[in-house]
């Protein structure tokens, strides 16, 4: 009766850590695209961009968002920074 009892608590604790094992798919990043005047964006939802330093001058960026059919794109761009003043 002990060892069925054992055998049925180990098996329990196989299962919940299967549970926890992070999955290759969930766990990729997509590959980080490069902005381009002729790049195509379809931009759905926006989950993140990096925050502007600043300095007076040309600094990458990226942007982290959802197209229309729920794939996920990093991209890469330039913007000025806010650290220039107009006097």
């Amino acid at each position: 009766m002990k060892a069925l009892l054992v055998l049925a608590l180990s098996s329990l604790c196989v299962t919940a850590m299967a549970d926890e094992v992070p999955t290759d798919v969930a766990q990729q990043k997509p590959a980080i695209e490069e902005y381009t005047y002729s790049t195509h964006l379809d931009i759905a939802k926006v989950v993140s961009m990096s925050e502007i330093p600043n300095v007076c001058e040309v600094v990458p960026m990226k942007m982290e968002y959802d197209d229309s059919t729920g794939q996920r794109h990093i991209l890469r761009y330039s913007v000025m920074g806010n650290g220039c003043s107009n006097g």
